[in-house]
């Protein structure tokens, strides 16, 4: 998608088909997301959308329970795209239809024990069947229909990736290197936690005490030990062979969480090696929970 242009996509299909998920893989893929929105305060929307200036990717969830869905969508897009014209403001609009079978939808339904919006109070199956039959003409102009019958949660996220992720540069899955220090607790957000302690401290070397780990002497006196060495290589090998397995099971982050004792010294050389070293192949952020904390007490008692 060009830089200048906006992209809508309208999600809508067969309650119970996948919308929910649909809408928060749309979130990771940046999209500024609204659920269950009315046809006609779309074109108001779209106002604001352009006052705004700063967002570019837009999904809506648009269906059964908006009463002038039928009527009132398709002259709504048209008045959108007839907007944009007069600004001349390329817009992507697209439509993504969810669907599933009945049977799959009557169990879903049953596992969730929700009703449905047109069976309130008749057959949950004569509701479905009713559903479909008013959803006929937007289905037939969707631009993606995915049937999510035989798909897990995961799958979908992955099919609307394929179909919708070149329209995005937000990262869909990046790594959170942190380092952190005991005294402090844990990070409560961690994925993965590793105790550093074990390894030699500078906390103890007096030109060092008062330094961080991302200073360059304190890295070095760190990282150039040998067991520090062996328990790196070793570490960065486990990291590399784990991480595809957390992407490929549809999480969008993982946070990486190196301890020490104040998170002044070994954790921060570690964690900025490892967020360093996993920069070549991921998205990676590298924060340091504690070190100004741990630092900023370590030189008031110095100086005391």
């Amino acid at each position: 998608m060009a830089e200048d242009m906006l992209s809508l996509v309208i999600v809508t299909g067969m309650s119970g088909a996948g919308k929910t998920v649909a809408m928060q893989s749309f979130e990771d893929l940046g999209y500024f997301c609204i659920d269950n929105m009315p046809p006609n305060l779309l074109p108001k929307f779209w106002e604001l959308v352009h006052e705004s200036g700063k967002i570019k990717k837009v999904a809506l969830v648009v269906d059964i329970r908006s009463r002038a869905f039928y009527d009132e969508i398709f002259s709504m897009l048209s008045k959108v795209d007839e907007d944009e014209q007069e600004k001349h403001q390329k817009v992507d609009m697209k439509i993504l239809f969810l669907n599933a079978s009945d049977e799959e939808l009557v169990s879903r339904y049953k596992e969730t024990r929700r009703s449905h919006p047109l069976a309130m109070e008749g057959r949950l199956l004569d509701g479905i069947q009713k559903e479909r039959e008013l959803l006929s003409e937007i289905k037939g102009r969707a631009s993606v229909e995915i049937d999510t019958t035989d798909l897990t949660p995961r799958q979908l996220r992955e099919e609307i990736f394929d179909n919708f992720q070149e329209n995005s540069v937000v990262p869909t899955f990046h790594i959170e290197v942190m380092s952190f220090g005991f005294k402090y607790g844990l990070p409560i957000d961690a994925d993965i936690v590793m105790d550093v302690r074990f390894l030699r401290n500078p906390f103890y070397i007096k030109e060092l005490k008062t330094q961080t780990g991302i200073d360059k002497p304190v890295y070095d006196y760190v990282m150039d030990d040998a067991q520090t060495q062996n328990f790196y290589n070793k570490f960065y090998d486990l990291m590399k062979d784990i991480i595809p397995g957390y992407e490929k099971e549809g999480k969008t982050s993982l946070t990486i969480a190196i301890g020490c004792t104040g998170g002044q010294h070994r954790s921060v050389a570690i964690a900025q090696r490892l967020g360093t070293d996993l920069k070549d192949k991921y998205y990676v952020d590298i924060t340091h929970r504690d070190m100004e904390k741990s630092q900023k007490k370590v030189i008031e008692h110095g100086n005391k």
